[in-house]
């Protein structure tokens, strides 16, 4: 069959249209010559081999010739009988046969990705993509290839606006215990005579136990309403307030306590007030050394995904030694702890 065009866009031969189009976004994004600066040569070849495959098994007409004929039927080399509804050109030496050839690499990604790919709005645009010099070739970070989603509209429909993202502080406490925070948000809409119209809308936001800096809370498409643009999503990003007494790492809950070395020695009681509001007492017989860290189980914040599940509790010393001892105090502390 020649060149094996199922094989180059990873797909089974019963793959759909749905299935064309994330193969083909993937491994163009991937091979695109200006994401590839140190393997230039081999990014072109790889990049033209990946547009070729994808405009023809995209096309039913060109598919089913290639499925009948191979590539040798699409580039008219067999004048095939019965192409299903192929168009067919004389050619002016011979047979009536099937002519395909193959469309520049870079407008069929230019015509898959549209205007609001990466491109839009630099110099050039997609014009300049096609001239020799690959005028924006620093643009092309992983940032911005990652930026592309799974379902990213086509050139065809409404571009969407990039997403609009919030901090939301919440205190440990709110994030040990779960709760619910309520946000004013100021929004366009836009009326059926395309006029546009401020609106003020709540959206409420559970905060679930254990929660983590980081997590993101997504309202789709509550941004700004504009003609022939998807809305934003609203994105909300989980930030942790710092506490007076705890300190998180992961699940655990770390906390310093200040000693004198008297205590160090002798044995301590640790009291606490927990993230909810009990009284822990925590009594430590061994002798407290500067690395010393006292571990209790189950008290540390819930785990997300099993919120009757919690980290530890990780009690660390900040030991006080005296700045002088009388001699007096040197001898009693020799003859107490000496050989």
């Amino acid at each position: 069959m020649g060149v094996d065009y199922y094989k180059i866009l990873q797909v089974d031969k019963n793959a759909t249209d749905e299935d064309l189009k994330k193969a083909y976004r993937k491994l163009a994004m991937k091979w695109h010559p200006d994401k590839n600066p140190n393997n230039k040569k081999e990014a072109e070849a790889k990049f033209k081999q990946v547009s070729e495959a994808y405009e023809v098994l995209s096309d039913p007409q060109k598919r089913t010739i290639y499925d009948q004929y191979g590539e040798e039927g699409l580039k008219g080399q067999v004048p095939p009988p019965d192409a299903g509804g192929a168009s067919f050109f004389p050619t002016g030496n011979g047979p009536t046969t099937f002519r395909f050839n193959p469309r520049n690499a870079d407008d069929i990604f230019a015509d898959f990705f549209g205007f609001s790919s990466p491109f839009g709005g630099m110099r050039g645009g997609v014009d300049g993509m096609r001239g020799g010099s690959r005028s924006f070739g620093g643009i092309f970070g992983d940032d911005i290839f990652s930026s592309f989603g799974e379902d990213r509209p086509m050139s065809q429909g409404p571009r969407k606006a990039p997403p609009i993202e919030n901090t939301l502080p919440c205190s440990l406490e709110e994030l040990y215990k779960g709760t619910t925070k309520k946000m004013k948000i100021s929004r366009e809409l836009v009326d059926a005579s395309g006029k546009t119209l401020p609106v003020e809308e709540i959206l409420t936001i559970e905060i679930k136990p254990g929660w983590k800096k980081g997590t993101k809370i997504t309202f789709p498409e509550k941004g700004n309403e504009q003609p022939n643009v998807i809305p934003a999503d609203l994105v909300f990003i989980i930030d942790e307030k710092t506490h007076s007494v705890f300190t998180r790492d992961g699940n655990d809950l770390v906390v310093t306590q200040k000693i004198s070395l008297a205590e160090a020695l002798t044995g301590y009681t640790v009291h606490l007030t927990t993230l909810d509001g009990r009284t822990l007492n925590i009594p430590i017989n061994n002798v407290i050394h500067p690395t010393y860290e006292e571990v209790v189980p189950k008290e540390g914040m819930p785990i997300p995904k099993e919120p009757s599940r919690r980290g530890s509790l990780r009690i660390k010393f900040n030991i006080k030694f005296p700045t002088r001892l009388t001699s007096e105090q040197k001898a009693g502390i020799k003859k107490l702890l000496g050989p």
